[in-house]
């Protein structure tokens, strides 16, 4: 067996909606692996889509941290330090560089494909690539940056294999309004930091493999070694998955209804399938009975997947 290792991991919002339960979960989740072998935690708010970003959401991600008492060792200490020194719509810049390195090598081709257009064509999953042979210049508001993806591409992922080709096409990388792709600022970011710990919900499986297969097309060291914990996700009442908006799951509806998050960390023990007596009142409460229980899940050196069921 391959010894423990000191993980550094981030939590890693998007500032288009309002956190909720799944949030709550997933920041958790975390903490607990994080700070159970005395690894780090970073905040890092992906507003890269900041046609979709939202001032208030911003300043609820931090009055929500405040509230589960969740701490982080770097990243922004609130919203004025995060537009000041933290917002990834500073490195724009730096992204575009990789995807000019990609262009230049023919790993990546202008797209005018449209929802709308691709929708008409009865062409609703994976992309296949109908423009790569186009030879579209890259035109802002005109056209988007795919990557290649070559066909059986397959991208194994400890339990599962995925068929990325299938799945998934050739995705984007630069959007048509100029701005970066969640995939492409993700993978750049994590890689330069050395998050060698990403925990992400189940449904960002095959956003993994993607990111997986962008990182090894860049180049890149530190992402394809990180190690990968994928929960399961928290559903409404009807089992649909949870929105960003205002809403009975919303952590700030929650919050300003008075409601304590002590129920938030019992769940997540019932989630890990921890032994508690009493309700949890608080994170660091939860964090020593985790640390209680060293033989669940633990975390190795180098590359690996783990998936936790609800």
């Amino acid at each position: 067996m391959k010894d423990a290792f000191i993980p550094f991991s981030r939590m890693a919002p998007t500032p288009s909606g309002f956190l909720h339960l799944g949030n709550a979960l997933n920041f958790i989740l975390a903490r607990l692996f994080v700070y159970r072998q005395v690894g780090k935690l970073h905040l890092r708010i992906d507003d890269m889509d900041g046609i979709r970003t939202r001032k208030e959401v911003i300043e609820d991600i931090f009055y929500s941290l405040d509230w589960l008492g969740l701490n982080w060792d770097t990243g922004p200490s609130g919203p004025e330090d995060f537009y000041a020194r933290f917002s990834l719509m500073n490195r724009m810049d730096s992204y575009g560089k990789a995807v000019d390195t990609l262009l230049e090598n023919k790993l990546a081709y202008a797209c005018d494909c449209s929802r709308k257009s691709l929708a008409a064509q009865g062409i609703m999953g994976a992309y296949p690539g109908l423009c790569r042979n186009k030879g579209l210049y890259s035109e802002t508001m005109k056209t988007s940056i795919r990557l290649q993806v070559p066909e059986n591409t397959k991208i194994n992922m400890g339990l599962r294999t995925q068929a990325l080709a299938e799945d998934f096409g050739d995705f984007v990388l630069w959007r048509k309004e100029n701005l970066a792709a969640y995939h492409l600022a993700s993978v750049l970011e994590d890689d330069a930091m050395g998050i060698n710990l990403v925990v992400r919900g189940a449904d960002l499986l095959p956003s993994t493999a993607a990111q997986l297969f962008l990182a090894q097309t860049l180049g890149l060291q530190n992402f394809p070694a990180a190690f990968f914990i994928h929960h399961g996700l928290v559903a409404g009442k009807k089992g649909e998955k949870l929105s960003k908006s205002r809403g009975s799951h919303a952590l700030c509806e929650m919050r300003e209804s008075g409601i304590s998050p002590a129920g938030i960390f019992s769940f997540a023990a019932d989630f890990l399938h921890l032994e508690t007596k009493d309700k949890i009142q608080d994170i660091e409460t939860l964090q020593r009975i985790f640390n209680d229980c060293p033989e669940k899940h633990p975390l190795l050196q180098g590359q690996g997947f783990l998936e936790i069921s609800i």
